[in-house]
């Protein structure tokens, strides 16, 4: 059966490099959120664990339950919990309202605005949302935002900062203690000189996947996934004979073409057939991609679709994240 790879050895690699732009991997949060970006949550979490991770970030509840025994914190970021989740479990604050839902005794990490305008609070608002988590007897254990464009040449990176670390400053002018404050993803942590803050929230390099311009410094990291499909059946054609679904597929001169199972049911691209995908190998997909299979030309028992996400992403003209997260978590992970 098709099979979806983890390179250890490559998310250890990618983990060292980040922890020197860190100055110690303890300030690494691993942001593990839809299916640890469809790499496989417990596998990832295992790994992280092993790499001295102490730190993880999720989407839900259900994600932060099923890793928190492999962590110190985990960070919930679109969840809210219907009891106090207890100590290890943090749940991000984006919005008024939210002060107003979560359970007394919830650890809360408050989110502000900075720039990007799709989630957190009104830094204007940065003391009323302090005094409103003490009096619902919340427990503000830290201070973030998020960066919309570091991944791109220009100043916003810049004044988004510059917001955020203007909320430090007030935060400390008050005397904030217990309260960790962050910033940084991925794509911020390659644009810092001097990494100056608590955590950072790492996903897209951990993964191997991280994309910046060319004059951005990137430390040398590897893909950590790869996609391999296995060989349902083959047969002999010729050029007159249309291959699969509208019959789009065709070959320039007789020869084996064998089918293999993966197809969109699964998560993968359906694509256009005028413009097949291209294997790693060089070989394209013949005809129509089905929705358990697709067409190559050979009789290859097994097949590697992508070695590297982001190379596979630029032949669909979308990101790494979008080829990764869809594949479905049926497909079987396994750690080489």
């Amino acid at each position: 059966m098709s099979k979806i790879e983890i390179s250890r050895r490559n998310f250890l690699h990618n983990i060292n490099q980040i922890a020197q732009k860190t100055q110690s991997v303890e300030k690494i949060a691993l942001v593990l959120k839809d299916n640890a970006y469809g790499h496989g949550l417990g596998i990832v979490a295992s790994l992280a664990k092993e790499a001295g991770i102490r730190h993880a970030v999720v989407r839900t509840m259900a994600e932060a339950w099923a890793v928190h025994p492999h962590f110190e914190t985990v960070l919930v970021l679109s969840d809210t919990p219907v009891s106090d989740p207890g100590e290890k479990i943090r749940r991000v604050v984006n919005d008024r309202r939210q002060l107003e839902s979560v359970p007394k005794g919830t650890r809360i990490e408050l989110k502000f605005d900075t720039g990007m305008h799709r989630n957190g609070l009104d830094p204007a608002c940065f003391h009323e949302a302090i005094e409103t988590a003490d009096g619902r007897g919340l427990k503000l254990s830290g201070v973030m935002t998020h960066h919309r464009s570091a991944d791109m040449m220009g100043s916003e990176f810049f004044w988004q900062k510059k917001r955020f670390d203007a909320l430090r400053e007030e935060g400390e002018r008050v005397g904030l203690r217990g309260v960790r404050w962050h910033s940084c993803n991925s794509a911020a942590l390659m644009r810092s000189n001097g990494f100056d803050e608590d955590l950072a929230r790492i996903g897209i390099a951990a993964y191997g996947c991280l994309q910046m311009p060319p004059p951005f410094h990137t430390p040398p990291l590897k893909p950590v996934m790869s996609l391999w499909a296995e060989r349902i059946a083959s047969r002999e054609v010729t050029p007159a004979m249309r291959i699969g679904y509208g019959g789009e597929g065709q070959m320039a001169k007789a020869g084996i073409v064998s089918t293999y199972d993966i197809g969109y049911g699964d998560g993968w691209f359906r694509g256009d057939a005028s413009r097949p995908y291209r294997l790693p190998d060089g070989r394209a997909i013949i005809g129509r991609v089905s929705m358990d299979a697709f067409s190559l030309e050979g009789d290859d028992e097994r097949v590697c679709l992508f070695a590297d996400a982001a190379e596979a992403a630029a032949q669909f003209g979308t990101i790494a994240y979008d080829v990764m997260v869809k594949l479905s978590p049926m497909i079987e992970r396994i750690v080489v």
